[in-house]
């Protein structure tokens, strides 16, 4: 807001009176904040600070000793700079002492060998810093009826964070209290370079109040949170130290944010979306870009040189339906994860989806991943008590373009779990075997018309006659053909179980006893409960 001394120096005003420094030339971008005209020694406790002091020498003593103390006053009290007139007191320079003195002090003494009209000085220089107050204050007029808005408009972070680098022109970012970020807007600048290492850098910055600058980092730091609970960090990324009107801009953008977490009642709502973010990208992109990579480092999980394996927690079926996923469902399933995660100490992508959780662990690559899955997996089922969830991974894998291969197939493995009725602490693909192939191939049209082929006519018999061929069918495959036990599983008399069988075998024609044509019709059981479940689910399903 205020200009520097060498600013000033380079006015009009100022240069006709031929200014040359001669002393204290490291000071010269030392703000001024007011120019004052003072012909009398003892000038320095009536000055506040910043102050250019303009003087044609008339009253300043002769002798060195009062010329040094006249300079240590000024400097003491934080005097921007002190002007000299060389036509009244002294025509051709000025005493070795003054000089030496204001060298020592750091303070700028500036020479003027031509009469020069102070008024006119005072005039430009204050006129100036007037405006630019005026200016600074309707900069922050501005600045507070975007946020407001921003703010009863209920604007997401991201919306916030774009406001904060479009006003200041500079990258930003929002972090936790333990320097994981949740958003962030780079500001045309490279995404990459601004997060790799985030976490290690920024634990070394501290400023000691609510909204600093800390000169080390080129960082202006202010604290999120309300009530009394600071949960974040918003951090502007400036080389050079900020106006007053990006700490503004920080400040309000902080309580901003702040009011959007007190109004969502989420308290991990901005992690989970940053973290969902970055496993979206990993499932839709074969080759993570550098900036997706150093995201993710940013959130304390890195992706390279690690064993990443994914992770998909589904609810139980309740019958035969899943449970009900609703929000708090779900962020009871991701909380689960995540203190699994902490207490196995291993790093961890977690986020909900329309089914469940979904999640990469990053392991070193000496841990014995086995082991470290399933205690994180007794660890969920212990915190969900009575309603506890399946859980399922994919293959283990070591490059970051194979995690969204492993999270694909975590997804599909907990699928199969959820109707193979197996009690496991951990299914993977293995433990699925059929019904896990088969939800590979789900989005295979040859399967589904291989479904319809097979059970077509059961399936029109059942719809106009209302008889119940199809369950009994799927009964007597399950029990592998056992007619006694499926009868019992079909709470239905050995007698009229017999001659639903019968029905069954006439109406497809085929035998049921025939190894072949049982095999055919469980798989064709199988692909249908799939296509059925996959139509119910395809609106918005998957990670958001």
């Amino acid at each position: 807001m205020y200009p520097t001394v060498a600013e000033v120096l380079a006015l009009p005003v100022l240069r006709q009176g031929r200014p040359h420094v001669v002393a204290g030339s490291a000071g010269l971008d030392a703000p001024v904040r007011w120019a004052h005209v003072a012909e009398v020694a003892d000038i320095a406790h009536l000055l506040r600070g910043s102050e250019l002091v303009l003087t044609t020498g008339v009253a300043l003593p002769d002798d060195g000793p009062s010329l040094a103390r006249y300079v240590a006053d000024l400097a003491g009290v934080g005097a921007a700079g002190l002007v000299i007139e060389l036509v009244r007191h002294w025509s051709d320079k000025l005493p070795a002492a003054l000089v030496e003195a204001a060298e020592k002090h750091g303070l700028p003494l500036v020479t003027l060998s031509r009469e020069t009209r102070y008024v006119s000085v005072t005039e430009a220089v204050n006129g100036q810093i007037v405006d630019a107050q005026v200016a600074e204050l309707r900069a922050a007029e501005r600045v507070h009826e975007t946020f407001t808005a921003l703010t009863v408009a209920g604007a997401e972070p991201g919306v916030v964070l774009g406001e904060v680098a479009r006003l200041t022109e500079q990258p930003v970012v929002l972090e936790t209290l333990s320097h994981e970020v949740l958003a962030y807007d780079a500001a045309g600048t490279d995404p990459a370079e601004l997060l790799t290492g985030w976490p290690a850098r920024s634990r070394v910055v501290q400023v000691g109040e609510r909204t600093g600058y800390h000169p080390g980092s080129g960082w202006l730091v202010t604290v999120v949170g309300a009530r009394g609970h600071d949960w974040g960090r918003l951090v502007v990324v400036c080389a050079d130290p900020p106006p007053h009107r990006h700490r503004v801009v920080a400040e309000r953008a902080a309580s901003a944010l702040a009011v959007h977490r007190l109004v969502a009642k989420d308290s991990d709502g901005l992690e989970r979306q940053a973290h969902r973010a970055v496993l979206h990208e990993l499932l839709a992109s074969p080759a993570p870009t550098a900036e997706l990579l150093a995201r993710a480092s940013a959130l304390a999980v890195p992706l390279t040189g690690r064993q990443l394996v994914g992770l998909a927690v589904r609810p139980r079926l309740i019958g035969s339906r899943p449970a009900l996923s609703t929000p708090p469902v779900l962020r009871e399933l991701a909380e689960a994860t995540v203190l699994a995660a902490r207490r196995a100490k291993v790093s961890a992508l977690v986020a909900t989806d329309d089914l469940g959780v979904r999640a990469l662990i990053a392991l070193s690559p000496e841990a014995n991943a086995d082991t470290v899955l399933h205690r994180l997996a007794t660890d969920v089922h212990e915190a969900r008590g009575s309603a506890p969830g399946v859980l399922a991974v994919g293959t283990t894998v070591s490059s970051p373009a194979e995690a969204g291969r492993t999270l694909l197939e975590a997804g599909q493995v907990a699928a199969a779990a959820l109707g193979a009725g197996a009690e496991r602490v951990l299914h993977r693909l293995s433990d699925v075997r059929l019904r896990g192939l088969l939800h590979l191939l789900s989005g295979d049209e040859r399967v589904t018309a291989f479904a319809v082929r097979e059970l077509g006519p059961l399936l029109q018999r059942d719809a106009a006659s209302g008889s119940r061929l199809v369950q009994a069918l799927r009964h007597y495959c399950e029990q592998g053909g056992n007619k006694s036990a499926a009868a019992a599983a079909a709470h239905t008399s050995r007698t009229a179980y017999y001659q639903q069988l019968a029905r069954i075998e006439q109406v497809l024609g085929v035998r049921l006893e025939d190894p072949e044509s049982m095999l055919s019709l469980y798989v064709a059981l199988l692909a249908l409960d799939l296509t059925r479940s996959s139509e119910e689910d395809s609106p918005g399903r998957g990670a958001q």
